[in-house]
């Protein structure tokens, strides 16, 4: 798994000052230095992207805690996956715009490292907060699985108008559905991966 990237309060508070700016001044340093103040910049080294990378660990951090405060323990394990992502959504939905920007600056092939680790701590930190303790093959392969539902249920969300995400999460629905309740694809996956590593010598 990808480490997270620096974590500090200072960090966080200048993303929190920009955020209501983004849709009108998108994702750059020059928004930043407006919002947090003119050394903003230099908690971010890393510019753009690691100004976004660090907004989507914040996002993790959020779900998380969201998730330890409702209690989800009396729901099944997919159930608690799917109230995990709505949960995400609804934070996010007064920074739609803020997110879609992002995805487009992640969208550029020489930002596709940046998305593919926001991705996965985003997937794996669904996957802890839903309880999953795996430490095996499907660890991979539940991450694999969640990846691509997660990841078309937000381009979905993004072109949702309604107040309550209902169509969105309608979708989200269908394709958990459609992964086989996560559940027998992932051991479909587990026993293919297991036919394919080499056997032991007798």
């Amino acid at each position: 798994m990808f480490r997270p990237p620096e974590r500090s309060a200072e960090r966080d508070a200048a993303i929190e000052a920009l955020l209501p700016n983004v849709p009108f001044d998108g994702w750059t340093m020059a928004a930043l230095r407006a919002a947090a103040g003119p050394d903003a910049d230099l908690l971010f080294p890393g510019g753009v992207t690691d100004l976004i990378e660090a907004y989507c660990d914040l996002g993790d951090r959020w779900m998380e805690q969201g998730a330890a405060a409702a209690d989800l323990s009396s729901l099944g394990l997919s159930r608690r996956v799917r109230a995990i992502i709505a949960l995400r959504l609804e934070q996010n939905r007064p920074y739609k715009d803020a997110v879609r920007r992002a995805l487009a600056v992640l969208a550029v092939p020489g930002n596709a490292g940046v998305a593919l680790r926001c991705t996965a701590r985003t997937v794996d930190a669904i996957w802890y907060a839903a309880g999953d303790g795996s430490v095996d093959f499907s660890w991979y392969t539940k991450r694999a699985i969640l990846a691509g539902v997660y990841g078309s249920t937000l381009l979905y969300w993004l072109g949702d108008g309604s107040d309550d995400d209902a169509a969105t999460l309608a979708f989200l629905d269908r394709r958990l559905a459609g992964a086989g309740r996560l559940g027998g694809v992932r051991r479909r996956l587990d026993a293919a991966m297991q036919r394919m590593r080499p056997k032991a010598a007798a």
